[in-house]
């Protein structure tokens, strides 16, 4: 299997670094091929601007509408087309970063807006007509593991912490990237306490990293409900019967995992 590994983190001497090359040389180990976008190393543009999509300034840039003619035309820039080509090959995406105030560096939400454009990632309807989206997309079949350093201990990102729990935490990578794009979206891996890491916490964060990679094909993934499995009506919402009267995050989620 080919597996892309993405990640993000300006220090190739940090636990991030580390543990992108001990999952990576687990995978290989294992017989997989693996294709690495360090964003950082790669010095990636995360600014999405009209020299992406062949724009003519003259003109109001509308973003999706410009990204989407592009890629139909075969003319968006060679860095992105890159990045595309490579997801079309993977079997698997693992995306690796710090929690920087509980969110994705911007470099590699640079790489999600530059790379999952519209009439690519998104915006795509199968034979029928109906459109794709929220479990079932151009990522369908492909597992998705989510990597996330923390500063703060583990308990602080439990269902009961101050910082709540680390898959609502990254609910829009999540669901609303991932899972919208029709991947098999796996719980999300925690490493806290980066900042203060010991040798012999590293080794075990790398060894639990080794057994969620053994087990990418296997693991049960987040239990999101699918936009055409019955639970949403035509708006999108779910039907009232669905968990009445609830709210939030969690009732996109067929059960808790």
């Amino acid at each position: 299997m080919n597996i892309l590994w993405v990640m993000a983190h300006p220090d190739s001497r940090s636990l991030t670094a580390f543990l992108a090359a001990e999952g990576r040389r687990a995978l290989l180990d294992a017989g997989h091929e693996v294709e690495v976008s360090d964003l950082y190393a790669m010095g990636w543009n995360p600014v999405v601007d009209t020299a992406d999509y062949a724009h003519d300034p003259a003109e109001r840039f509308l973003v999706a509408a410009a990204a989407k003619r592009a890629h139909g035309a075969g003319t968006l820039s060679a860095d992105i087309r890159a990045e595309q080509d490579k997801l079309d090959r993977a079997d698997a995406l693992v995306v690796q970063f710090p929690l920087w105030w509980f969110q994705m560096p911007a470099i590699l939400k640079g790489w999600f807006d530059r790379v999952f454009v519209q009439g690519y990632a998104y915006g795509l309807q199968a034979p029928d007509g109906r459109p794709l989206g929220y479990g079932d997309g151009f990522l369908s079949g492909k597992p998705a593991l989510v990597v996330a350093g923390a500063g703060g201990p583990a308990r602080f990102y439990g269902g009961r912490g101050i910082h709540g729990s680390l898959d609502e935490l990254l609910f829009p990578l999540l669901h609303g990237t991932l899972f919208h794009s029709g991947a098999t979206v796996l719980p999300p891996l925690l490493v806290p306490g980066a900042d203060r890491y010991t040798p012999e916490d590293a080794e075990s964060a790398a060894k639990e990293l080794r057994e969620r990679l053994r087990t990418l094909w296997t693991t049960a993934p987040l239990p999101y409900r699918p936009q055409d499995g019955g639970d949403y009506d035509d708006d999108r919402v779910l039907r009232p019967d669905v968990l009445p009267g609830r709210t939030g995050l969690g009732v996109h989620l067929a059960r808790r995992p």
